[in-house]
């Protein structure tokens, strides 16, 4: 007896494999199908690749050695498998291609899923995929969607071979082979072969049983009318044949018109009709049903593994499709319209069944990735920040859910892509898409990383001891990561950060360093920025006395977006040289961009591996790596969702070696969150405490040095307790630049979630108008306003907002007894510190914010002035009302001047606490400010702390 598959060929039908692993063509089990089988060609889509990828070990080794060649992604590393394999069964098909003059031998590859509703993304890639594999007998797929047939004819109009698939209904079959003839009619115009471009359309069949089956036995249960109950049970296991039928005949139809005729005597081949889903799903019907009814001349038949050995075994090939045609097709007809007759629709089942089957490919195709990123995670080992969750694999109350929630969201609406796609409807429609040029910054910088170390290595020539970056916010707050992170290392200058305008500390920083060997870097994006070009004056001025001012300039550099007044500052006084920012990224996401690689490259850094570090991250965040196993995306999806879940107090713990890091994420977290009366409330360098001090409205995140285990007990009690907590490690410090882009990211995705704009500071601004009010004031009058405090208690003064008067206390300790008695369950309280950033003072105050959270169970915040108002000040005043705020103020012993103008820093800062303290007031804050004095601030904090701790008693 013939074999049933070779007997088919008789019969004008081609019988293709829909399915493709390494192994098969490796081990010459595809090439036994071709020469003993007959088969002619060989289809695959994301769920066939998933299971080949995940089922079997084929793609081990060809994985590991990708990774370890730097295949920059998942996505890169599944299309560069897909394409190995389609080229290697493209070769064994060569000879069906040749020999049937290009009629059959194709292997199918499919163009992203996730494209399936963008026309000119799913031209590019079939382009890209079609020259990639570099084969003439490849098909691309391509979805019959109403974004996929305009690419269809596009493709076809340039040569490149498609495969049309999804089609469920004859109207969207019509369509696409109207396309397919627009497509040879623009090749024809173009002078191209009409001959050697190929096309099916992939009707698929069973799935329209399966779907239209379960509605039919609803219909039948519901029927009370034997008679009826009959009809409707016969209809079963018919429609999807019929269906396939009928779109037969619009086929036949289509050859035999004088449009295609024309093409026809051109050479041009007929799109054949593809029979799809062929494998049965109902274990009642035949296993070879849909291979045995739909036998007829131009068709191709794609079938699965088990399929095609049913049919080999038992099948029938007789010319079932067109024998009797007329009656046949008649009786197809007839079934449809029986169909309607009961009540269900042909139209609606194929509409849903497209929508669906986009998802059918999306869900493995997401699989896939997840899967290829695991093992590439795998392969990376440590080279990669590790981390997990407390809730992995626990549920959580009231956490695991909602973050699964989000997780679903994100994926099955391609939220990630979008973002990725730079869609400001992702987030709030406004300008968000002119913010994230942070995401590729990373590729920038590694492209430029010469000119770093050029630059830092004449500087290291030159002789430069020290390197003074004067900045404020994001220009600041990353280079005091670096220099706090690396320290100092040996034959590179040592970098200083100063970002105070507080008297006492800008005269520290200036007697730690010697004006003849220091080179300043000043840092404003804007390049407008008050403190940078306040503090820029007077060191101008301090180096134009140390060694005249001929020389002065050259030993300041600039980092400053182009074309800013810092820009033509630096080309006015003849800077040595100027660094540009990128437009498109705001000043906290600048870490990764000269604002954070400049200073990092001075101090001897080894940037490139920073860079070349980060890019192992960026790698794992991309939208090719589904929210699950994506770092980033995760990271901040838990963030975001535990928020609006009530968790919206962020506790950072850093190990001592990245301590500077939580002060970054701090602003990072709370200038893009704190708005709208919303926010994540970021807590850095508390010290923890036993779980019974913490409310239930945290969320722990750890980031921690390999080596350095000493918050392990305590985060330990806390997830016995309950609460969830998120563990990082980095291997090595060079990872801190993975950790970077991971943060921007999370916090992106959790400014997304939460529906507001992660990348404007809108409350910002308000602290400069009434700075700049009292500034001025102060130029004009020559005096700072005369201040009456509510009450005077030996070293301390205690000030009110005036509209928010307390109640006449008798002390200090009863003043603050009652301002700290405003805090509700859900609060926060924060200390606002306008005083030196010392250790000595920031321990008092640290005790004093310990005192308070272990009293009344809420989350403390420490501050320095004015580096707050560029950090935590944003989701001071615009975030949720939840806030009781302490600012602490001192006189200064001695003001420091500041050339040009009519103010020294000490009349800067003040004006600078005044302006915070009456904006929040303005804003209906809780707030209340203690001045210590002029004499001594050390005792003046030291009796603060003492006041605190009996108001508490």
């Amino acid at each position: 007896m013939q074999n049933p598959l070779l007997a088919v060929r008789n019969l004008g039908q081609s019988i293709w494999y829909d399915n493709i692993r390494r192994s098969l063509i490796t081990s010459g089990d595809l090439r036994a199908m071709v020469e003993d089988d007959g088969l002619c060609g060989v289809t695959s889509n994301p769920a066939i690749f998933e299971k080949a990828l995940s089922g079997s070990a084929d793609y081990e080794q060809p994985l590991r050695a990708l990774v370890e060649a730097g295949a920059p992604s998942a996505l890169d590393i599944y299309e560069r498998l897909a394409v190995q394999d389609i080229r290697m069964a493209a070769d064994v098909l060569a000879p069906v291609y040749r020999d049937t003059d290009g009629l059959d031998g194709y292997v199918s590859l499919e163009v992203s899923p996730y494209l399936a509703h963008d026309t000119q993304a799913t031209l590019d890639e079939a382009r890209r995929l079609f020259s990639q594999v570099a084969r003439p007998n490849v098909m691309i797929k391509v979805p019959a969607t109403p974004a996929g047939v305009p690419a269809i004819a596009t493709l076809i109009g340039e040569g490149i071979n498609v495969n049309v698939t999804l089609l469920f209904a004859v109207a969207a079959y019509e369509a696409v082979a109207s396309a397919y003839l627009d497509g040879l009619e623009a090749l024809d115009q173009a002078g191209g072969d009409l001959h050697r471009v190929a096309s099916v359309a992939s009707f698929f069949v069973s799935r329209i049983d399966t779907l239209i089956d379960g509605q039919l036995d609803r219909a039948r249960d519901a029927e009370a009318d034997a008679e009826h109950r009959t009809k409707v049970e016969r209809l079963r296991g018919t429609v999807a044949i019929a269906n396939a039928k009928v779109a037969y005949a619009a086929y036949r139809a289509l050859i035999s018109s004088p449009r295609w005729q024309a093409l026809a005597a051109k050479g041009a081949r007929p799109q054949r009709l593809l029979w799809a889903s062929t494998s049965t799903k109902n274990p009642d019907y035949s296993p070879t049903l849909y291979v045995d009814e739909l036998i007829g001349p131009d068709t191709v038949n794609t079938v699965p593994g088990e399929t095609f050995e049913a049919f080999r075994n038992r099948g029938r090939a007789t010319s079932a499709l067109t024998d009797d045609w007329d009656a046949n097709l008649a009786a197809a007809r007839a079934t449809l319209e029986a169909l309607e007759e009961v009540g269900i629709s042909l139209d609606r089942a194929t509409a849903q069944l497209l929508d669906e089957g986009v998802r059918k490919f999306v869900d493995p195709f997401d699989a896939l990735l997840s899967s290829i990123e695991r093992k590439r995670q795998a392969v990376l080992g440590r080279r990669l920040a590790g981390w997990s969750c407390s809730f992995d694999e626990t549920d959580l109350d009231g956490v695991t859910e909602p973050v699964n929630a989000a997780l679903h969201d994100w994926r099955t609406h391609g939220k990630l892509r979008r973002l990725w796609n730079r869609d400001a409807t992702l987030w709030t429609g406004a300008d968000e898409d002119r913010w994230l040029g942070w995401l590729d910054c990373v590729a920038r910088q590694r492209s430029d990383v010469e000119r770093l170390e050029t630059f830092a290595q004449e500087v290291r020539r030159d002789g430069f001891r020290h390197v003074l970056l004067l900045g404020m916010g994001g220009s600041s707050l990353a280079p005091e990561v670096m220099r706090e992170t690396f320290g100092v290392i040996p034959d590179f200058p040592e970098l200083h950060v100063l970002d105070s305008t507080v008297p006492a500390q800008v005269e520290a920083v200036s007697h730690a360093i010697d004006l003849r060997r220091t080179l300043f870097i000043v840092a404003s994006k804007s390049g407008g920025t008050l403190e940078p070009n306040v503090l820029a004056d007077y060191f101008t001025d301090q180096v134009s006395r140390a060694i005249g001012t001929d020389d002065a300039g050259r030993r300041f550099v600039a980092i400053t977006d182009p074309d800013s007044p810092l820009q033509r500052r630096a080309e006015r006084d003849g800077f040595r040289t100027v660094f540009h920012g990128e437009p498109s990224i705001g000043g906290r996401f600048s870490a990764l961009s000269n604002f954070g690689l400049v200073p990092a490259a001075v101090m001897g850094t080894d940037v490139r591996s920073v860079l070349d570090r980060a890019a192992l991250m960026v790698q794992s965040c991309t939208a090719g790596v589904p929210p699950e196993g994506n770092p980033g995306a995760r990271l901040g999806l838990i963030i975001g969702s535990l928020a609006k879940a009530g968790r919206d107090k962020l506790t950072l713990v850093c190990t001592p070696s990245l301590r500077a890091l939580g002060a970054w994420i701090e602003q990072l977290i709370a200038e893009s969150t704190g708005k709208r009366e919303l926010g994540v409330v970021p807590v850095d360098a508390e010290v923890l405490g036993p779980p019974e001090v913490y409310g239930n409205d945290r969320l722990f995140v750890s980031v921690r040095l390999d080596g350095e285990d000493e918050h392990n007990a305590a985060l330990a009690a806390l997830e016995a307790a309950g609460h969830p907590v998120v563990r990082i490690s980095l291997a090595d410090r060079l990872d801190i630049g993975q950790e970077f882009f991971r943060w921007e990211m999370a916090t992106a995705v959790a400014g997304a979630l939460l529906d507001i704009n992660p990348f404007d500071q809108p409350d910002v601004e308000a602290s400069k108008a009434a700075t700049r009010a009292l500034t001025e004031a102060f130029e004009k009058s020559g005096t700072l306003p005369d201040e009456t405090p509510v009450l005077e208690d030996g070293a301390l003064r205690i000030f009110s907002a005036s509209d928010d008067p307390p109640t006449a206390p008798s002390d200090a300790a009863a003043c603050l007894a009652a301002h700290i008695g405003r805090l509700r369950p859900g609060d926060y309280f924060a200390i606002n510190a306008y005083v030196e950033r010392t250790a000595a003072n920031e321990r008092e105050l640290q005790a004093i914010r310990h005192t308070v959270r272990d009293a009344k169970h809420v989350v403390t915040m420490l501050g320095f002035g004015p580096r707050l108002l560029h950090s935590t000040g944003q989701l001071h005043k615009g975030g949720r009302n939840a806030g009781v705020f302490l600012h602490v103020t001192s006189d200064d012993a001695r003001d420091v001047t500041i050339p040009g103008r009519a103010y020294g820093f000490g009349a800067v800062k003040y004006c600078q606490a005044q302006g915070d303290f009456e904006v929040l007031a303005a804003r209906g804050r809780r707030v209340l400010r203690v001045h210590l004095g002029a004499a001594d601030v050390a005792a003046g904090l030291r009796a603060l702390r003492e006041t605190v701790t009996r108001s508490l008693a």
